[in-house]
């Protein structure tokens, strides 16, 4: 049996060659380590060429980002994994490649995707992937749907829900998003010039109750297995390709969650642009941000919808219009928790590099305040907001 131990480099060259399905193991010869997430080691390992073959990852005892002051299971090694291959067989073409496991050693091998991007850094720079939002909805509705009532067997799917229980990391989200931007904590991080915006919304109580509800689903709504962080750093983009990766807080939770925490990345990049970019030379991306938002949603409803109809196997659910119904419930969840990724990107503990990379203070600042405001709209009016349109119109009336 394995035994746990930190991999140095040269453990990480080792394990790619015995499991990287390599034709010629012995090519393999360096690592970089490049992790710069919060809870893992993640290692390129590279041939006589220099050339990047597969990804080692191993998680780390504790949050990498705060230190061992701060641990952490390394059973989310396993959910990560297991929910990636799940998501990779329901969805090849968008869900990164495992090509090996050990949940002892807490270590996983992985395709190299060194000929994609993170959609994040594009985003930023204003590149434009046609086909990249389709994509991502495409993977949502084909994870979401197929590990849900709709499709999953009952007795099945509640197995299913026990094995994928990540209490630790689901942890996490349930602090950083929808407790600690809402009270003085010592895990918020955020510029002193934001303070009075940040005590105006501790003090919102329309903002809290309607926070309150979101957290209550995010606990108690298990209605599909979820990759549970997947936002534009988590996603690799090339011409005509999308792959999700870091699943580790994967776990059956809310089906708005996903679609709105994707929805939340996108409204990220719209408030950070005028500072990233020139508020006039922004105008047009931003307007692709919109677009984008629309048809992330309308995409994967529709997709969803049409697998419910050709593919439910639960009678009742199968009910005409039931779906229907269920996916609005699905968008004005989608909708509040995309504020809350807006509202604890900037101010809570783990920020987006749309709105910190912003060189000049008070653009920045401006840019945050922004986010917040969305963020608060987002929350609070989700159950009025009724479509994606009227959702597009309140975002261009909030400026």
């Amino acid at each position: 049996m394995s035994q746990y131990r930190t991999f140095t480099v040269a453990d990480a060259v080792e394990y790619a060659r015995q499991y990287g399905q390599m034709p010629d193991p012995q090519a393999l010869v360096s690592a970089d380590e490049i992790g710069d997430g919060n809870l893992n080691l993640v290692f390129k390992i590279r041939d006589r060429a220099r050339i990047s073959r597969v990804i080692v990852k191993q998680a780390l005892p504790y949050v990498r980002c705060v230190g061992e002051s701060w641990p952490l299971t390394l059973d989310r090694a396993r959910i990560e994994a297991e929910t990636l291959l799940i998501h990779g067989a329901l969805c090849s073409h968008h869900t990164v490649r495992v090509l090996h496991h050990d949940p002892e050693l807490a270590v996983m091998v992985q395709e190299d995707l060194s000929d994609h991007h993170i959609w994040r850094s594009e985003l930023m720079k204003g590149h434009y992937y046609p086909q990249a939002v389709g994509q991502l909805a495409e993977y949502l509705a084909q994870t979401l749907f197929h590990t849900s009532d709709f499709y999953q067997a009952a007795q099945a799917k509640k197995a299913e829900v026990s094995r994928f229980t990540n209490p630790e990391l689901c942890q996490i989200t349930e602090d950083l998003f929808f407790t600690d931007p809402y009270h003085d904590h010592e895990r918020n991080q955020f510029d002193d010039v934001l303070l009075p915006h940040v005590t105006v919304l501790r003090k919102d109580t329309a903002l809290k109750l309607a926070v309150a509800g979101l957290k209550h689903r995010f606990l108690s709504k298990a209605e599909a297995l979820l990759h549970g962080d997947i936002h534009s750093g988590s996603i690799f983009v090339a011409e005509g390709r999308l792959k999700a990766i870091d699943a580790e807080f994967g776990f059956y939770g809310p089906i708005g969650f996903d679609v709105g925490t994707a929805l939340g990345n996108l409204l990220l990049n719209y408030c950070g642009l005028p500072g990233l970019l020139g508020p006039r030379e922004a105008t047009d991306c931003r307007e692709q941000r919109l677009l984008d938002v629309r048809e992330l949603w309308l995409t994967f409803a529709g997709r969803f919808l049409s697998l419910c109809q050709q593919h439910s196997r639960d009678v009742t659910l199968a009910t005409p219009g039931y779906a229907e119904q269920f996916l609005q419930q699905v968008w004005q969840d989608a909708v509040g928790y995309g504020g809350t990724e807006l509202i604890r990107r900037t101010i809570g503990l783990a920020h987006v590099a749309d709105l910190d990379s912003i060189a000049d203070p008070e653009m920045r600042a401006e840019c945050q305040r922004s986010a917040l405001n969305l963020g608060r709209t987002l929350i609070v009016n989700a159950a009025q907001v009724e479509h994606v349109d009227a959702l597009l119109a309140r975002i261009r009336q909030h400026g």
